[in-house]
């Protein structure tokens, strides 16, 4: 059985799951053809092998299937209100954006990363208006549960039983 515990950990290894998986199987962004002193970086990267953020990634990758196996299952049986997807979605892409932006925003170049440049200026944003939407909509579905039960765990049984 699924409750509503195994629930919330499958969403916060699926969110989790996302920017890891993003940022570990994308791999370093250098320049090819350069010592790798000669680069510029906007941010330096963490000193981790291609090999192992690939070896990471692809864990993560594994945990947010299972983690979105889970909740599909758990949408499609009734234990999950569909409507928590409306939050659960906007917080994907937001790991996804923050995943890949990571990797520009620490790309080795030679002179401006202009990636990194629009990086901020459109990514940031984009994060900020996912996130407030997934709170709002968040906290409005805990509020207002049409179910008749609170939280993200749909009622089963029909009303009055």
């Amino acid at each position: 059985m699924t409750n509503r515990g195994t629930l919330l950990a499958a969403a916060t290894a699926l969110v989790a799951a996302v920017p890891v998986a993003a940022w570990g199987l994308m791999g370093q962004q250098d320049a090819e053809g350069f010592a790798p002193a000669e680069l510029d970086y906007a941010y330096q990267p963490l000193g981790v092998s291609d090999g192992t953020a690939a070896l990471v990634g692809a864990a993560a990758l594994l945990l947010g299937g299972l983690a979105l196996a889970l909740l599909l299952r758990a949408t499609r049986t009734g234990r999950l209100d569909p409507r928590w997807w409306q939050v659960l979605a906007p917080l994907m892409v937001t790991g996804l954006v923050i995943g890949v932006g990571y990797r520009v925003l620490t790309a080795g170049v030679v002179g401006a990363n202009i990636g990194a440049g629009l990086t901020m200026l459109f990514g940031v944003p984009v994060v900020a208006s996912l996130v407030s939407w997934a709170m709002l909509r968040g906290a409005w579905l805990a509020t207002h549960s049409g179910s008749g039960g609170s939280g993200p765990v749909a009622r089963t049984a029909p009303h009055g039983s």
